[in-house]
């Protein structure tokens, strides 16, 4: 494939940048996304505020955005990306939206671009700050790209979007499962007549307590052990490809959070309500600070779906939020679990929702293992593609 070099401001229509404005909020109204509603390719709609419709036309005067666009975060973190699906957004601080040139860049292919190590690393070579670091507007328009024609730009972009339409997929399934699971679970708690008792009885507990976690450059790129943070605990669950890989002598200073299959993973700072589920490990895992492991000790009276469901389930959302709200960081403490009364269901009860919900689970759990090898070829793919190691010039799709 021929390759021609372009500056962004060269192969973009558009630049649109909201740095140093901030419109005002209201309880409803128009969304309006910040970087914290950015993951690569996900946009978290959950994160997002609202601004009323006169906020919005006094506000977004700058550019508006169209379906899609590919928007940026500037900083905090530098360098994630995803596709507008809509246009009836707001966009604040620390994101650019861009669009390609007609005929000279493909927004699908800029996406993929930017998060690719090439992209990635033009972006940090011109990153400024200190304690935050990111990219000024004025510095990312002189970032050189290389680029095919657009027709295999096009190329590109479907291969790599037909990976993760079906990682979408497998999530849209799951979301739907665990709707139904959650539905179940209540279902069976308000029709027991069984008494109330406390979680906490019922489970081993453990977070680390006073370990500062680890720096940057105590990350390896590969090793036999592997750590869960707060970035690869998410509320859909464990994306492992943010999870770490340190050396066996951090790996060893906690032996008692050493992980499981089986165990239950919780935030406890900052975004609560962050889940994840331990399958199958392929290799010696822990967690850094900010994660509750959470271990079932009564199996025979409690199943480890029905507490992970009940964690995931509004009534304990609604315990956390009553007991954090008005903090400014909410914290999320051992005591809660030791004080969160439910009615169990008996043993025969508990026997029934095992055998309606295990399906359920196992196709939750296999979706998501299969999203892991997805996302781990089109990573693969993306290096390869980029770089131009794999030509698809001749393809013909």
């Amino acid at each position: 494939m021929k390759y021609k070099t372009y500056t962004m401001e060269d192969a973009l229509e558009a630049i649109i940048d909201y740095r140093g404005k901030t419109p005002k909020k209201s309880e409803k109204g128009i969304p309006t996304l910040s970087a914290k509603s950015v993951k690569n390719n996900h946009i978290d709609y959950d994160s997002c505020y609202y601004i009323s419709s006169d906020e919005y036309k006094r506000f977004m005067v700058r550019g508006l955005p169209q379906i899609g666009d590919v928007l940026l975060t500037t900083e905090a973190p530098l360098g994630m990306v995803a596709q507008l699906d809509r246009h009836d957004v707001g966009i604040a601080q620390r994101l650019l939206t861009l669009r390609g040139k007609q005929g000279i860049l493909d927004n699908e292919y800029l996406l993929y671009y930017l998060q690719s190590p090439i992209g990635q690393a033009l972006l940090r070579a011109r990153e400024t700050g200190t304690t935050v670091t990111g990219i000024k507007q004025s510095e990312f328009r002189k970032i050189q790209i290389d680029i095919p024609d657009i027709e295999n730009q096009r190329k590109i972009g479907g291969i790599l979007r037909g990976l993760d339409d079906k990682i979408a997929v497998n999530n849209s399934i799951n979301k739907n499962l665990e709707q139904q699971i959650e539905a179940i679970l209540l279902s069976f708690i308000e029709n027991t007549t069984s008494n109330t008792v406390k979680l906490g009885d019922y489970l081993y507990i453990k977070g680390r307590i006073g370990w500062k976690g680890l720096k940057k450059e105590e990350y390896l790129e590969h090793s036999d052990y592997r750590i869960i943070n707060g970035e690869s605990l998410t509320k859909a669950g464990i994306d492992w490809s943010k999870a770490g890989y340190i050396s066996q002598a951090r790996y060893d200073e906690s032996p008692e959070i050493m992980l499981q299959n089986g165990d239950i993973l919780l935030s406890k700072d900052g975004t609560i309500g962050k889940i994840g589920y331990i399958d199958s490990l392929s290799a010696p895992t822990t967690v850094a600070s900010g994660i509750f492991v959470i271990r079932n000790l009564q199996p025979n009276i409690i199943s480890t779906t029905f507490i992970y469901y009940l964690l995931k389930s509004q009534l304990f959302t609604a315990f956390i939020a009553a007991r954090t709200e008005g903090s400014v960081i909410p914290h999320l403490y051992q005591k809660d679990f030791l004080q969160f009364e439910f009615p169990l269901p008996d043993k025969k009860e508990m026997e029934n929702f095992e055998g309606l919900t295990a399906p359920m689970f196992s196709l939750i759990v296999s979706n998501l293992n299969e999203n892991v090898r997805l996302a781990h070829v089109r990573d693969n793919l993306l290096t390869r593609l980029m770089s131009g190691e794999i030509d698809i010039s001749a393809v013909d799709l």
